[in-house]
């Protein structure tokens, strides 16, 4: 329970209606005597807490399911369904959206096609109906959405602009927060993809609970993200992860072993080039296996040199290519433990190409925690919170 000591009594309701919200929040219902628990406040202070939250919007008794004798417990549950969120993730290739509750609970997914050397507005109109394929599917309208997170190749700067994409060069320069305002009347989000995918992986995937983590994104193009101390490093200029900009990394030229492969057919389209041949290289042929091994040689460059400054708990594998983790994994270990002084452990991503998209959920319900779930900000109301964007 909350002190006392230096604290007024309106600064200690406060605390303990934070502290409800927090064990609320993807719990699931819970009885007073259940919430008392986890909070420590005794079961009145836990009604009264429970019965302000309710009256200001954020917490709802449960019904009693159907069927049930006797006079249950009364359940009570955080109201993640009052708000909207949308995760984006704008590749090179294709444009994904999620449309999430509050809690970041997936409701609807929706994924659009854009090619590389598409005209500016192109890319933007299959956002547009990336996000509205998961408004029809879910039911929702565009007035329900809270806030917008977008994970986009290249760098991006802290006001949402694209400094430089070397993979879509017409999003260079772009005021992209601001065209997505233009789109969405709500508060919008833009982050690095590769940094969205590793917070993905640290709060759902395969590096939950640790504290350092590389993050390798292996997909068409490469890219790589920090978790140091179990918080997402951007950098003082928002460009840490960038160790592709080398040229002597070699990884952006990485894929062309792959694509470029004697085996793959001639009608085989661009984007499909390097899936055939890592499937050829798990199923034994020599001439995808060395593929394979030229292009993990060039990606283990720049991974041992991140081992070797942050000293990890886990290399992860994530992005599209993590589908062939089976044949991507163990060589990839080998490489490094020539490299690294201690060598990390390496996981194969479990979020697959969904990192993107489940990261920008995630990002977006920290802001949503930032501005609404804090000591300093108090439990704002749902109202409220949607009047103040």
């Amino acid at each position: 329970m909350a002190d006392l000591r230096g604290g007024d009594l309106s600064r200690l309701r406060q605390l303990n209606s934070l502290s409800a919200i927090r064990a609320l929040r993807g719990a699931g219902p819970l009885t007073l005597s259940a919430l008392a628990e986890r909070t420590g406040l005794s079961r009145p202070s836990t009604k009264e807490v429970v019965d302000e939250l309710a009256q200001v919007g954020w917490v709802e008794e449960v019904p009693p399911s159907p069927g049930t004798m006797g006079r249950p417990a009364r359940r009570y549950r955080f109201r993640a369904n009052c708000g909207y969120l949308v995760g984006i993730d704008i590749g090179a290739h294709n444009v994904r959206a999620a449309l999430a509750d509050l809690d970041g609970q997936v409701l609807a997914e929706t994924r659009q096609p854009a090619l590389p050397g598409a005209p500016l507005d192109d890319r933007l109109a299959a956002i547009e109906r990336a996000v509205s394929g998961c408004l029809t599917l879910s039911g929702k309208t565009v007035a329900d959405l809270w806030t917008v997170a977008v994970g986009t190749t290249g760098i991006v700067t802290p006001d949402g602009r694209v400094a430089y994409s070397a993979s879509v060069p017409s999003w260079t320069g772009l005021d992209l927060a601001g065209r997505l305002r233009e789109m969405f009347p709500c508060e919008v989000l833009v982050e690095n993809d590769s940094r969205l995918a590793a917070l993905a992986e640290s709060r759902r995937g395969v590096a939950r609970g640790s504290r350092d983590v590389v993050f390798l994104h292996v997909a068409r193009r490469m890219g790589a993200a920090l978790i140091i101390d179990g918080r997402l490093h951007r950098g003082f200029g928002t460009a840490a992860g960038e160790i592709g900009m080398l040229p002597e990394m070699r990884w952006l030229q990485a894929t062309d072993h792959l694509n470029e492969c004697a085996i793959v057919p001639e009608e085989t389209v661009p984007e499909d080039a390097a899936g055939y041949t890592l499937a050829a290289a798990r199923s034994g042929d020599p001439v995808a296996l060395a593929a394979v091994g030229r292009y993990l040689d060039d990606l283990a460059v720049g991974a041992a040199a991140m081992a070797l400054l942050l000293d990890p708990e886990v290399v992860v594998l994530g992005g599209g290519f993590s589908r062939a983790a089976d044949v991507l994994l163990e060589p990839l270990r080998e490489r490094l433990e020539r490299s690294c002084m201690r060598m990390p452990e390496v996981l194969a991503s479990t979020l697959g190409e969904e990192c993107v998209v489940l990261g920008a959920i995630d990002y977006a319900v920290d802001h949503l925690d930032r501005q609404h779930f804090t000591a300093d900000a108090g439990p704002v109301p749902p109202q409220a919170a949607v009047t103040s964007r």
